[in-house]
């Protein structure tokens, strides 16, 4: 099936026990044994619900995978990942990864005896350079957040293969709509759901998919041992979302450009970050292995810390929140939001600069989009 019909149909058919089309919502902590060490496929759900099952075959139907799992947040999917690991392992992961990568990394896997170097992961040399006996891992996000930074996989994924290297790339801003990453060897897909996957704002969780069997044994057991799986009611919410996932994805892309476009020509605006515009500097490898160049938009405005917030004051349409990825659009201020806890010294060095704005695009009509940031940015 394509991709738009594997959104819609890739749980599986109606419900076998009561022909539902919609998967039904399994709220039930454990289940009945048919015999003494015989179940009807569950036992616990921690270990596996239904529900759960149904978004995570959808999940690696999606993305190419041979398996799926869902989990409570996005943070509780990477925390899962990044277990597969050991007391003394490497990192290298990319230096303007989300905050809240960066502080579970850096603040907290760190006191696990992991060890970890950020890097622009845009040159062969340099990942190439920071790799030790003790690098088991690169970790990806394509584009990254903020700075829609794009790392070229078949690079990284050839320089995974070449050093014997485990690949994981969050996939939340592109999705498996533009990009899928296992397609080009990648091992394990990480997702936030709380964002396009989902749509709404109205859950959060994660998603894993890996690209082989012992991967997903290892992940499961992970998953099941440390309680990081999702509840029935949120994956529930996460298939519904994902039905729309293809139109909404093209719709908001569409307005994103819009978007990009007229702040690339504004006089008040220093720079935009969209892999989509040319003048990008990894706009060719984002047209060679994306279908799409996603909905996030970020640019520096000019004037200071009193024109960033003159400007976020003033936008209507755009809301002032964290997250992103739903239908509404939104507006954060990175430095003192979603890398907050990045310290200022290391945002400013890698780019995260106090006048750096990110703009999520959502389904509103992309003309109020534009009027909206015109008339925030006309006195700033």
């Amino acid at each position: 099936m394509r991709f738009e019909t594997l959104a819609i149909h890739a749980a599986g058919g109606p419900d076998s026990a009561t022909g539902a089309l919609i998967p039904p919502i399994y709220q039930t902590s454990t289940f009945v044994f048919e015999d003494v060490g015989r179940t009807r496929g569950y036992d616990y759900s921690r270990t596996s619900n239904p529900t759960r099952s149904a978004l995570e075959k959808t999940v690696a139907a999606l993305e190419g995978g041979k398996a799926g799992f869902a989990f409570a947040t996005g943070m509780a999917a990477e925390a899962t990942v990044i277990c597969l690991l050991g007391q003394g392992d490497h990192v290298i992961c990319g230096d303007d990864v989300y905050g809240g990568t960066y502080r579970l990394f850096q603040s907290v896997m760190t006191g696990f005896g992991l060890e970890f170097s950020f890097l622009r992961m845009d040159e062969r040399r340099r990942i190439e350079d920071a790799i030790r006996p003790s690098t088991k891992m690169l970790w990806i996000e394509t584009p990254s957040n903020p700075l829609l930074n794009i790392v070229d996989l078949e690079m990284a994924v050839g320089i995974a293969r070449k050093h014997g290297l485990m690949t994981v790339v969050d996939n939340t801003f592109a999705t498996p709509c533009f990009l899928r990453p296992i397609e080009y060897g990648v091992d394990v897909v990480v997702h936030s759901t709380t964002k396009y996957l989902n749509g709404h704002c109205d859950v959060v969780g994660g998603a894993v998919v890996t690209s082989s069997d012992e991967l997903a044994s290892r992940v499961q057991f992970l998953l099941n041992t440390m309680g990081t799986c999702a509840s029935p009611f949120d994956c529930w919410l996460v298939l519904r979302g994902i039905k729309t996932l293809p139109i909404r994805m093209k719709q908001q892309e569409e307005n994103a450009t819009a978007v990009a476009t007229y702040l690339n020509d504004h006089p008040k605006v220093r720079r935009v970050f969209y892999p989509g515009l040319e003048s990008h500097p990894g706009h060719d490898i984002a047209r060679r292995q994306m279908k799409g160049f996603g909905a996030m938009v970020s640019f520096e405005i000019k004037g200071g810390s009193e024109s960033v917030c003159s400007f976020l004051r003033k936008v209507k349409v755009f809301a002032l929140a964290e997250s992103l990825g739903g239908v509404d659009s939104l507006v954060e201020h990175p430095a003192t939001m979603s890398h907050a806890s990045m310290p200022e010294s290391i945002r400013n060095g890698v780019g995260i600069t106090g006048e750096l704005i990110r703009l999520s695009v959502g389904l509103e009509n992309v003309d109020d989009l534009v009027e909206d940031l015109e008339q925030a940015l006309g006195d700033v």
